[in-house]
């Protein structure tokens, strides 16, 4: 059981222009060491009114990582080490929908993962868990998040399918109808395995996509265009420095476990007998499955 009386810090994944928030106070940047290697930048961390805050810009300041080259699990187990209890990821999105036009925020509630190319999880040979992904993410966070882009007036839809893909190409038009049919919403290079490894650490996540442009499937817009995704890049950075502010806002400290047990998602996970796993591999695990390892 986790410890009840721990101080909850809200994480923020997204793009470098994010961070930027006004009131946002005790703000230092901080170089976090993780055994999976550097994570994308050093932590930006402060406090907006009561809530402590955790950012990291997913791509590096200046946006010079691409998708396929994040390191993803030094980026959450960094998360973790400072104290990381809740994560808002944030990020560019196309969408796959008429309805979900520019300018729209998707709370996403599941994935389609199509990369190939990534490490998507801690637990490697040695020590082998299988965490559940029936709900990736976190029900609790998700309705926090509608609640703020209610209030701000964000035009938004709660719930989603997000489908992952490689990149850093954009989709063909084959590949765009094929996502289509098979009942996907938005389209981005992010969110997996990110989402992944945030379960696998016990993290409580939620995604916020910001729709940029129609993928290549809409007969009226043809070609995606990096200068017209990155005109409203911009106006959709200013509502998510708002939508951040708010949420910190509403942010409650956790005295009790998460409703959607998230932070428990390893209490079942661990498969390998405890004799078996490799030392070595344990001590990169000290963050994330500490909890459970040091039980067993």
């Amino acid at each position: 059981m986790p410890d009840e009386t721990r101080e909850s810090v809200l994480g923020i994944i997204g793009g470098s222009g994010i961070y930027e928030i006004q009131g946002l106070e005790d703000e230092r940047w901080e170089r976090v060491e993780s055994p999976f290697g550097d994570p994308s930048d050093e932590l930006l961390l402060g406090c907006l009114g009561d809530t402590r805050l955790a950012f990291l810009p997913r791509h590096g300041r200046g946006h010079r990582i691409p998708p396929g080259e994040i390191n993803y699990r030094a980026n959450i187990d960094a998360m973790k080490r400072i104290g990381v209890t809740d994560l808002i990821s944030l990020g560019a999105c196309g969408s796959l929908r008429e309805e979900l036009s520019p300018g729209t925020f998707v709370l996403v509630d599941q994935f389609v993962d199509r990369t190939v190319a990534r490490e998507k999880t801690f637990f490697t040979r040695g020590c082998v868990a299988h965490v559940s992904m029936a709900k990736p993410t976190c029900g609790r966070l998700g309705k926090m998040l509608a609640q703020s882009a209610s209030a701000l007036s964000i035009s938004y839809r709660q719930g989603g399918v997000y489908l992952a893909m490689e990149g850093p190409q954009f989709s063909s038009f084959a590949e765009s109808q094929l996502y289509r049919s098979w009942g996907c919403d938005v389209i981005g290079m992010t969110n997996m395995p990110e989402a992944k490894l945030a379960r696998e650490s016990e993290i409580c996540y939620a995604s916020v996509s910001m729709v940029t442009d129609f993928d290549c499937w809409h007969p009226e817009h043809g070609h995606v265009q990096v200068a017209d995704i990155v005109e409203v890049m911009t106006a959709n950075t200013q509502k998510a420095r708002m939508l951040v502010a708010a949420a910190a806002e509403s942010f409650e400290m956790r005295t009790e476990p998460c409703p959607e047990g998230c932070d428990r998602a390893l209490d079942t996970a661990l498969i390998t007998s405890p004799e078996a796993r490799d030392e070595d591999l344990l001590r990169t695990l000290d963050a994330v499955a500490g909890r459970v390892i040091g039980r067993q």
